[in-house]
């Protein structure tokens, strides 16, 4: 069966310290979001989110690029670009105007809107998302839509995510060398949390927990919104570290032990089992690990260990996020860990022994396209971009002028123009 016709193309890049990827997907003409093609390689010129070498982030950003490109049989001009550090920071903005009593027409929400876009306050920080997480009538929250309501005070809560400005201006020059322009730059935990969220958890009160490859950030997400974030600068290229230190062997045999073998949960057998340390190949170059036998084996418990030891310190820094932003007792609810770091064996029930929370492992949402490599933890974020473009976000920053430029209206464009003068005049 083809494909059905496609209305609409999403571009997105997810720069991370240890992958690059980008994906393409399309809105078919009945609504049906399909993954056109994807790609991704080892990042270079990242590290610990940040942009630290142009030329080398540029050139794997174009390689992923081509390689999405190549698997969609399309190309594309623009992306949305995910961002994982920068020193994000959460803020929600409450604002509110009277209404007397009457009924809510759309001029009282535009009005609302740029009484709120202008009670922004970045504190000389760039603003990467300012948008309206739901309404307030008379201090009662929950309303999706308040248009032909009445109410005395009619409110809004805006939820504002802040960056350090030159980073991002890094990562889009990064991109724009790459001959791409970028349509928004997007927090990896709005992204995150729109691909494996679901609206209940995000009403209720859940805490996300994405392990990156050397950040990991902790959102907490409740009302509907993201309330706060913590980024901590550890993440699973760090526990890779300490295998490839503790045994002295490289990096990509490390990782390679990490994955195939590694585990959160350690198990009476570990001592019994004897884990290669070589892979297919690597049997005349490779170093002997220490402590290996004659066929540079180690013992699995020594490396489950090593493992434990690195995720405790992580799972402390979590929790210490999490009761920093109000995430505890009653107040506290489920805790979803995604990333690739979530992809290791044991990794939630090892959380939820240590934060004392149900843990589940969020993944991508089922996509027609997305193939069984991309539908794991790793790839959540670069789904959620794709799904972020697709709902159209409303951002308060476009609501009014912008600017003092000359603007030709027509059309509908025009009427309106001409109806909301009579009403400013008249």
């Amino acid at each position: 069966m083809g494909l059905p016709r496609i209305a609409r193309v999403f571009g997105a890049v997810n720069v991370g310290s240890f992958r690059i990827s980008a994906m393409i997907m399309g809105l078919s003409e009945t609504g049906e979001l399909i993954v056109l093609g994807s790609g991704n390689r080892a990042s270079q010129g990242i590290k610990r989110g940040y942009v630290t070498d142009m030329a080398a982030a540029t050139y794997a950003i174009r390689d992923a690029v081509e390689r999405a490109e190549k698997n969609a049989g399309t190309s594309i001009s623009s992306v949305w670009v995910g961002c994982s550090g920068a020193g994000l920071a959460s803020r929600v903005a409450k604002v509110e105007i009277d209404i007397g009593g009457r009924r809510i027409e759309e001029d009282d929400i535009e009005h609302l809107l740029l009484a709120a876009r202008d009670s922004i306050q970045p504190d000389g920080r760039m603003v990467l998302h300012a948008q309206p997480a739901h309404y307030t009538l008379d201090g009662a929250h929950g309303v999706a839509n308040p248009r032909g309501l009445h109410a005395e005070r009619l409110g809004v809560d805006i939820h504002v995510m802040l960056a350090d400005g030159a980073p991002v201006r890094n990562l889009i020059e990064a991109v724009q060398n790459a001959h791409l322009d970028v349509e928004a730059v997007v927090a990896a935990p709005i992204a995150a949390g729109h691909a494996c969220l679901t609206p209940e958890e995000r009403e209720l009160g859940t805490a996300l927990v994405e392990i990156g490859g050397e950040v990991t950030n902790v959102a907490l997400y409740a009302g509907g919104m993201l309330l706060g974030l913590t980024a901590i600068p550890f993440g699973s290229s760090d526990i890779t570290d300490a295998v490839a230190g503790a045994f002295g062997i490289r990096r990509d045999q490390a990782q390679r032990l990490k994955s195939r073998y590694g585990s959160a949960i350690a198990s009476p057998s570990d001592y019994k089992d004897m884990v290669p340390v070589n892979g297919p190949g690597d049997e005349k170059a490779a170093p002997t690990a220490r402590g290996a036998d004659d066929q540079n084996r180690v013992p699995r418990a020594e490396l489950v260990s090593v493992i434990t030891e690195q995720l405790s310190k992580l799972t402390d820094e979590i929790g210490r996020a999490l009761k920093g932003m109000g995430f505890t007792g009653a107040k506290g609810g489920q805790v979803v860990v995604t990333g690739g770091g979530s992809e290791l064996a044991g990794i939630a029930e090892f959380l939820q022994i240590a934060l004392g929370r149900p843990v589940r492992v969020g993944k991508p949402p089922a996509l027609r396209g997305l193939g069984e490599a991309s539908a794991t933890p790793s790839f959540v974020t670069l789904a959620g971009l794709c799904l972020y473009a697709a709902d159209d976000p409303v951002d308060i920053r476009s609501i009014g002028p912008k600017h003092t430029a000359t603007t030709r209206y027509s059309g509908v464009g025009l009427v309106n123009r001409v109806v909301r003068a009579m009403r400013e005049y008249f």
